[in-house]
C-alpha cells in the first residue's frame, strides 16, 4: 500500500481510538474554561499566554458553521487535530528511515504516549498545538533528506502559527533559526522564511496593541506567577523536578526509551546538523517543562516527546537493521495500553497508591493520573452543582465551572441536564 492509504488508515484508527477514550463529562483542569469561552461564542481579540488565541476562536468558528455545541466542537477539533498529528508522525518518519513498517511502528508509539493521549481525551489546547508542531518538524526533516527550499518557507509558516495556540512554542526558535543558519545558501528561502516568522509573531504585538495591551503581553498572564516562582526554587527542589521528568518520559515510552537513546546517538553520528537542530529544541523544551512552577507541567513535555518519538523511529530502524529478530518483537508496541492498565493496577495494590486515590477521589483519582482513556470520568459541573468540597485549592476552576453553568441555565438548561455534561 502507499504512504498515502497508511497515513488515512492510520488517522481513522487513532481517530476512532480516541473518541470511544473521550471525556463522558468536562474534567476538571483547563477543560471548563475552555469549554466556557466557546460557549459565549466571543471570539478571542488578544493573543497572550492564556488566551490561546487560534485555539479557542477555531472551536468558536466550528459552533459557528456546524450545529454542534461547545463541548462538541472541542472534542471533534481535538481528536481530529490528534488523528492527523499521528498520520504525520508516520509520514515524518517514513521520510527519515524509508521504512513503512517502522514508520507504522513509531506512530503507535507516540498515539499511544500517555501525555499526549491524556490530552487527547480532556479538553485542552495541546492536541492542536502538536498539529503544527509535527508540520514544522517534517519540513525539517524533508528539507534536510530532499533539499527542497520550500520546506524552508514552510517550516516558518507553521512555526508561526504554532505561537497563536501556545506561546511556549517561542523555545523552539532557537532550534529553527540554527536550521535557517544550516541553509544560509538558500539566501531568499532563508529571508522569506525570517520575514513570515517574524511577521506572524508581530502581529501578536500589533493586534494586543491595539487593544491596549503591552508588547510583553504575548508572554504574559493575569493568572499567576509561573515565572518568579520558577526562579525560587532550591536545589533539592530542581533535582525532583529533574527525576520527575525522567519518569514521565519513561511512563510515555516504557522500553522503547531504549530506542530513541539509540536514536539520539545515531543521528549524532550520522547526520550532527540535523541532531543539533533537534538538540537545541530538545534542550529549550525539557528545560523549560522540567523547572517550570506550575502542577501540570508534564503536558509542556509534548513538543519534547515528539522529538523523541521521531528518535525511537531512527533507533528502531538501525535496530532492525542490526538485529533482524528485533523486528519480531514490534507487535508489541500494541501492548501499550495494557502497561498503563497494569502500572495503575500495581500502584492501586499499595497503600501509598490507596491513599493518593483516596485524596484526589473527588476528581477521579489515580484513573485520572494513571489511565489516558476518560470514558466515564468524573464531571466538573457536577462537582460544583453538588457543592462539594475538594481537599485542595481549586477556586479558579469553582469560577470558570460557576460561570459556565449560569450561562447554561441561561439557555434553558436545568441542574440535572448540566450535571450529565
Amino acid at each position: 500500500m502507499s504512504k498515502k492509504v497508511y497515513s488515512i488508515l492510520l488517522f481513522l484508527l487513532f481517530f476512532l481510538v480516541y473518541y470511544i477514550g473521550s471525556f463522558s463529562r468536562i474534567p476538571f483542569a483547563d477543560a471548563v474554561d475552555f469549554v466556557l469561552l466557546a460557549e459565549k461564542g466571543q471570539y478571542m481579540n488578544t493573543a497572550t499566554a492564556t488566551t490561546h488565541f487560534l485555539y479557542t476562536n477555531t472551536v468558536i468558528l466550528l459552533t459557528d458553521i456546524t450545529s454542534l455545541n461547545a463541548i462538541e466542537a472541542s472534542r471533534l477539533l481535538i481528536i481530529f487535530c490528534a488523528a492527523v498529528t499521528v498520520s504525520i508522525v508516520y509520514l515524518t518518519v517514513k521520510v527519515l528511515v524509508k521504512s513503512d513498517w517502522v514508520s507504522i511502528m513509531t506512530a503507535f508509539i507516540f498515539g499511544f504516549s500517555f501525555t499526549f493521549w491524556k490530552n487527547t481525551e480532556i479538553v485542552e489546547v495541546y492536541t492542536y498545538n502538536t498539529l503544527w508542531i509535527s508540520l514544522f518538524f517534517f519540513c525539517i526533516i524533508k528539507t534536510f533528506q530532499s533539499k527542497e527550499s520550500k520546506y524552508v518557507i514552510l517550516s516558518a509558516i507553521f512555526l508561526g502559527i504554532s505561537l497563536w495556540l501556545h506561546i511556549q512554542n517561542v523555545l523552539l526558535v532557537p532550534a529553527f533559526l540554527l536550521f535557517l543558519f544550516y541553509f544560509k545558501s538558500e539566501k531568499k528561502s532563508v529571508y522569506i522564511s525570517l520575514l513570515i516568522f517574524a511577521g506572524l509573531f508581530g502581529a501578536m504585538i500589533i493586534l494586543n496593541s491595539i487593544n491596549g495591551l503591552p508588547p510583553n503581553s504575548p508572554f504574559s498572564t493575569d493568572r499567576g506567577h509561573w515565572i518568579e516562582d520558577t526562579f525560587k526554587k532550591g536545589l533539592i527542589q530542581c533535582i525532583q523536578d529533574l527525576g520527575k521528568s525522567v519518569i514521565y518520559l519513561l511512563y510515555n515510552f516504557n522500553l522503547f526509551t531504549i530506542f530513541g537513546i539509540i536514536g539520539i546517538i545515531s543521528l549524532y553520528k550520522t547526520n550532527k546538523k540535523m541532531f543539533y537542530v533537534f538538540f537545541a529544541g530538545s534542550l529549550c523544551v525539557y528545560g523549560f517543562s522540567t523547572f517550570y512552577a506550575v502542577s501540570d507541567n508534564y503536558v509542556f513535555f509534548i513538543p519534547f516527546n515528539l522529538i523523541f518519538a521521531l528518535s525511537i523511529g531512527y533507533g528502531i530502524s538501525l535496530s532492525f537493521s542490526k538485529y533482524p529478530f528485533i523486528k519480531k518483537l514490534s507487535w508489541t508496541c500494541l501492548l501499550i495500553p495494557a502497561f498503563y492498565f497494569l502500572s495503575f493496577k500495581m500502584v492501586m495494590s499499595t497503600s501509598k497508591g490507596q491513599e493518593f486515590h483516596d485524596f484526589k477521589s473527588y476528581k477521579g483519582g489515580l484513573n485520572y493520573y494513571m489511565l489516558p482513556w476518560m470514558n466515564n470520568n468524573v464531571g466538573i459541573l457536577e462537582f460544583i452543582i453538588d457543592k462539594k468540597i475538594a481537599p485542595e485549592p481549586m477556586s479558579w476552576m469553582i469560577e470558570s465551572g460557576e460561570e459556565y453553568i449560569k450561562e447554561l441555565k441561561s439557555k434553558g438548561y436545568t441542574s440535572e441536564e448540566i450535571k450529565k455534561l
